[in-house]
């Protein structure tokens, strides 16, 4: 009888929100083997992941960024990275990284919301610039950054609907007196309160028509299904800077 494989993964912050749904969808599938885990910090990292293929980090930006610093010389050949709040520069380490590795990045792994960044890049390239964009999100109160990653994602694909790049065209936050609204910007707004797992809108609105596409996330064991489904697919492909659209094939 032939032996079934698993895959060897380690998990960054195992005691985080994202990290106890990690280890939970991965303890409970056989396809799964959990070689290492990290609490806080990305520098015993190496350590944690000596033996693992897949590198999987939904921690925060300077952890991830010390973690693939850590991981240089370790066997990993894939790191599935969900961490949110990342800095050009810190976006920039890791597509160096990811010249070694295969590294999928991606403000979110449902795929719902894949599915949505799809719908709202078609929907831009359809709506000129009198259909005002605004994107809202709401999560729980211990989120410590805004826009969140996914309302980033949401933007992005919203810009390459237009053609352009969404630092070009993202609108500061309103607060106070701010002015006519700049025609063909994209704007944020966020919400942070309770336990709220993850609610995104993106409005399309003219003069006299709205038009909203939303999605809702109910738990973030889906978050974890998808980092699981992104780690079995960037296992054997080549060093790269991949998606989670790339991973669904969207």
């Amino acid at each position: 009888m032939t032996r079934r494989m698993t895959l060897a993964i380690a998990i960054a912050g195992c005691n985080g929100h994202m990290g106890r749904a990690l280890m939970s969808a991965a303890g409970g599938d056989v396809r799964f083997s959990i070689v290492g885990t990290t609490t806080r910090g990305g520098a015993s990292a190496g350590a944690a992941a000596a033996n693992a293929d897949v590198w999987i980090d939904f921690t925060t930006p300077d952890a991830t960024v010390t973690a693939l610093d850590a991981l240089s010389g370790a066997k990993v050949r894939a790191a599935i990275v969900g961490t949110t709040g990342l800095s050009p520069a810190q976006r920039d380490r890791i597509a160096e990284h990811a010249k070694r590795i295969a590294i999928v990045c991606s403000g979110n792994f449902s795929l719902g919301v894949n599915l949505l960044a799809a719908l709202v890049e078609q929907a831009a390239s359809k709506l000129g610039p009198e259909w005002d964009i605004e994107i809202l999100d709401a999560h729980h109160r211990r989120k410590v950054d805004a826009p969140s990653g996914t309302a980033l994602m949401l933007g992005d694909a919203a810009a390459k609907g237009r053609g352009v790049a969404l630092e070009d065209v993202q609108l500061a936050p309103n607060n106070g007196v701010t002015g006519v609204r700049k025609a063909g910007g994209i704007g944020f707004a966020s919400l942070r309160a309770g336990g709220i797992v993850g609610e995104h809108d993106v409005i399309f609105a003219a003069e006299r028509e709205v038009l909203t596409l939303s999605h809702a996330a109910l738990d973030r064991g889906l978050f974890a299904d998808g980092a699981l489904a992104a780690a079995l697919w960037a296992a054997d492909k080549p060093a790269g800077l991949y998606t989670m659209r790339d991973v669904l094939g969207l």
